[in-house]
């Protein structure tokens, strides 16, 4: 499990936002990951992802890492965020665009 870990801390801290997902951005395979995609497109806010279904390892991996047994799971600057419910309800409260901001990331579009 140690490489595992070592391959998601990667992409979490190389990474301003990074996505942990079921499917890609362009096929996302679940609607909470679609959901939380759509979300980050609308915003314009620039992201890199991972398929968790490319990987039991992976799938399982990032529920430990997180302590959080659902997927999609996102990350700004190194930090979790949510998953599909939490990230939702802050884009609609205007939370996410603020956090993105104070992150020093650039949003194209508010709620």
């Amino acid at each position: 499990m140690t490489d595992i870990n070592a391959f998601i801390d990667d992409k979490v801290k190389n990474n301003d936002v990074f996505l942990f997902m079921k499917g890609s951005p362009d096929f996302p395979q679940c609607g909470f990951s679609g959901q939380v995609v759509q979300i980050l497109n609308y915003l314009g806010v620039d992201y890199s992802s991972a398929n968790v279904l490319e990987s039991d390892e992976l799938r399982e991996g990032i529920k430990a890492y997180t302590n959080w047994p659902t997927i999609p799971q996102l990350y700004v600057k190194g930090e979790f965020v949510g998953g599909a419910d939490i990230v939702r309800e802050m884009f609609q409260s205007g939370e996410l665009q603020t956090h993105f901001q104070q992150a020093g990331l650039e949003v194209k579009q508010s709620a």
